[in-house]
């Protein structure tokens, strides 16, 4: 806190300070980013043109299933993606109905979203269904050319009969259409929520629009910044993905917004010019603001070591938003406060103080309140409140066994309706469960029977077929008598599809593609057909994809937890005390695990999670929770210089109290507007980081940590020069 008199400071500024600097240079800021808003607001409506929400694109290049997908064109002669239509009827199709669905399948090559010839129908063996492969246009819209060919179907479709299109087609379609609402729906729940809260913690009709514009601009750029990365492939940009950017880039930016304000307000009580108030801000907010920003950046950053594309590629994204969120409060903010001055806080603006309240150590402290009463309640009884908090957190943990993050079914990842998931139930009732969706695999010409006969002696295979181009149908079956024709007794069998010395077969599993037993059954397909036969299609996607997130989760979270350690221990010169701040972030987030897991199986029963659902929630929890843990122990140090430990815990906890709070508030609530979105990955991470954080916010950054570095007293500085102080 400044110690010079207020007219001091008033003399200082009007003969060192030149006008033009404090008006030019804050409107010439203003408008380099009402620029960059100009060029990246459009851009919100145009994310989808450089986005993709194809699974096989986000795998190691060197898993089995991504080797197969980028052969598979080889074999196929297109990059269509398969949609499975299936016609069922509660009756046996009569041949009137079977006719006109012949005649459908046929019309269906006319459409401008199918580039080659549908399959024929083929009939189920209860004589109640039908299904037809028909592909699609992978480089069109895929939910548009899945709706296109919908609405053929139920103009097309015999009387009593039902069409569905499933398969990879209309899951894709359907992710696609839940992700939608993220330029919309999700901005609006989330700015819409910000501001609520904004308004109740600065109960001002201009500051809350002067915060929330900071994080809209700094939006803005960050968005227009990645969209030109994922349109020149640097980077790949998937729904999931721009979701979290928008809810990152907004909780950050007014966290950081709400904590500058807080030092911009103090610093107004101190100077008459808010020019100097601005400069005083700036250097008392830097340090924390960028600790905390480059605490979540370098957690970020450690994504890249993932084998997962998706996780690597969510770690440069999301750093690129906390830089623009950074840059937003330390220019944008400052510039239009600056510009504003003491208007901004308007009815309730900061009083300049006397010369006798300036020299006053205690004029900023609050005298009365929630922040009066926790820090010396905290003082008075610290052992008896960590231990008791530790111990409830600890209790918390117990749910965590019981968090299944071990992969869900592709047909569970969209909430709510979906015709995808109920046309692949219908074809459960009818067809072999992975009909349509079959394992393809790859193998030299030369083992083709015998890989064939391997596969056709698992119990989870229900058929095996081999591409080839001169039959009919694409393809043909493979028996342990050799290849047979599909068609009428007679036909000649087709030779297989050869190319760079391999064949295609194509494995039609019993289960349905997105289950646990199909999984299995890939396992031990792999386990059979030996290293030199790869194994791919959807459920391979699914095995890899999980394979790799518990890799990714097993290894990145020692990194981040080693790396925010080390940032701890440069920022507060100290040992002991970032391990401790550690330790009580690891452990709110296993209490945030434990309890989200007995949510989803008790309350909301979920079928399970994603395996990157703990990893992300880690990255976010730790890297965000840590932070206030930052914005807490720098001003507690600060006082400590001044008045001693065990003050300056009580200072630092009294006067960041209610800042703190409402940027957890403010965080917790971004968060929580994922949920907005149909996804079940996004609905599961909105909870445990909202919930999270709220914990950490409430719990272990007002009663936790405080109470136990009071308990520790000076010691908890060690091994610096504070921990010998006499105080």
């Amino acid at each position: 806190m400044p110690k010079s008199s207020p007219a001091l400071h008033a003399g200082r500024t009007s003969s060192g300070t030149r006008r033009w600097l404090r008006t030019f240079l804050p409107a010439v800021l203003v408008l380099v980013w009402l620029g960059l808003a100009a060029v990246g607001g459009p851009l919100f409506g145009r994310v989808d043109e450089v986005s993709s929400n194809d699974a096989t694109a986000y795998l190691p290049t060197s898993a089995d299933a991504t080797q197969v997908q980028k052969a598979l064109g080889d074999f196929q002669g297109s990059d269509a993606i398969p949609a499975i239509v299936v016609l069922a009827s509660e009756e046996p199709l009569t041949e009137a109905q079977i006719g006109q669905i012949g005649a459908l399948a046929e019309s269906l090559a006319s459409l401008p979203e199918v580039p080659t010839q549908p399959s024929p129908p083929i009939p189920s063996e209860d004589g109640k269904a039908i299904q037809v492969f028909v592909p699609l246009d992978a480089e069109g819209e895929i939910a548009e050319n899945v709706e296109a060919l919908r609405e053929a179907l139920s103009e097309g479709a015999p009387e009593g009969v039902t069409a569905q299109v499933t398969g990879p087609a209309g899951f894709t379609a359907d992710l696609t259409e839940g992700f939608a609402g993220i330029d919309g729906l999700l901005l609006v729940a989330a700015l819409g929520t910000v501001l609520v809260i904004l308004i109740v913690v600065y109960r001002s009709p201009i500051l809350p629009f002067v915060v929330l514009f900071t994080s809209l601009f700094a939006l803005c750029a960050a968005l227009m910044t990645v969209w030109y990365m994922a349109r020149e492939g640097i980077v790949l940009l998937s729904g999931q993905t721009q979701g979290i950017l928008f809810i990152l880039v907004i909780g950050a930016a007014t966290d950081y917004g709400l904590l500058y304000v807080a030092r911009f307000r103090e610093e107004l009580r101190n100077y008459t010019s808010t020019w100097e108030a601005t400069k005083a801000s700036v250097k008392g907010s830097a340090e924390p603001i960028l600790a905390s920003g480059g605490t979540v950046i370098t957690g970020l950053l450690c994504l890249l070591l993932s084998d997962l594309q998706s996780n690597r590629s969510l770690g440069p994204i999301a750093a690129i938003g906390i830089v623009f969120a950074l840059l937003a409060a330390f220019t944008l903010l400052p510039a239009m406060l600056q510009l504003i001055g003491r208007a901004a806080f308007w009815p309730r603006r900061p009083v300049l103080l006397t010369e006798a309240e300036n020299a006053d150590e205690d004029a900023h402290l609050p005298t009365r309140g929630v922040w009066h009463a926790i820090p010396r309640a905290v003082s008075r009884r610290p052992r008896t409140l960590w231990v008791a908090t530790t111990l409830v957190l600890i209790v918390a943990c117990a749910g965590l066994p019981q968090l299944k993050a071990t992969g869900v079914p592709s047909s569970d990842l969209v909430l709510g309706s979906s015709q995808a998931r109920d046309g692949q139930k219908t074809l459960g009732e009818h067809f072999p469960g992975g009909s349509g969706t079959p394992a393809y695999v790859l193998t030299p010409e030369a083992e083709l029977q015998q890989v064939a006969d391997t596969l056709l002696a698992n119990d989870g295979v229900a058929s095996v077929a081999v591409t080839a181009a001169d039959s009919p149908s694409g393809s043909a079956a493979v028996t342990a008598e050799g290849i047979t024709a599909f068609g009428p007794p007679g036909t000649p069998a087709p030779d297989p599809t050869v190319a760079e010395g391999k064949v295609l077969l194509q494995a039609t599993l019993t289960d349905a593609s997105d289950s646990d037993a199909a999984a299995q059954t890939v396992r031990e397909l792999r386990e059979a057909v030996g290293p030199d036969v790869l194994v791919g299609g959807v459920t391979a996607t699914s095995v890899d994809s999980n394979d790799a997130s518990v890799r990714d989760r097993n290894l990145i979270i020692p990194v981040i937890l080693g790396v925010i350690l080390l940032i701890l221990m440069a920022l507060l010169r100290s040992v002991l005390a970032p391990v401790l701040l550690i330790a009580t972030v690891v452990l709110s987030f296993g209490s945030a695990l434990g309890i989200s897991a007995l949510v989803f199986n008790h309350v909301l029963d979920l079928p399970g999670a994603d395996p990157a659902v703990p990893l992300f929630a880690f990255v976010f929890l730790v890297a965000l929770g840590i932070d206030y843990n930052i914005f807490l122990m720098t001003r507690v140090r600060e006082e400590t210089i001044k008045h001693g430990t065990h003050a300056g815990i009580t200072r630092g906890l009294a006067i960041t109290g209610g800042v703190i709070t409402s940027a957890g508030l403010v965080l917790a609530a971004t968060f929580a507007a994922l949920a907005v979105i149909p996804i079940l990955f996004l609905l599961q991470l909105a909870f445990i980081v909202a919930f999270g954080v709220l914990l950490d916010t409430i719990i272990v950054r007002t009663i936790l940590v405080p109470a136990l570095a009071h308990d520790i007293g000076r010691k908890i500085w060690w091994p610096s020069k504070l921990a010998m102080a006499a105080r």
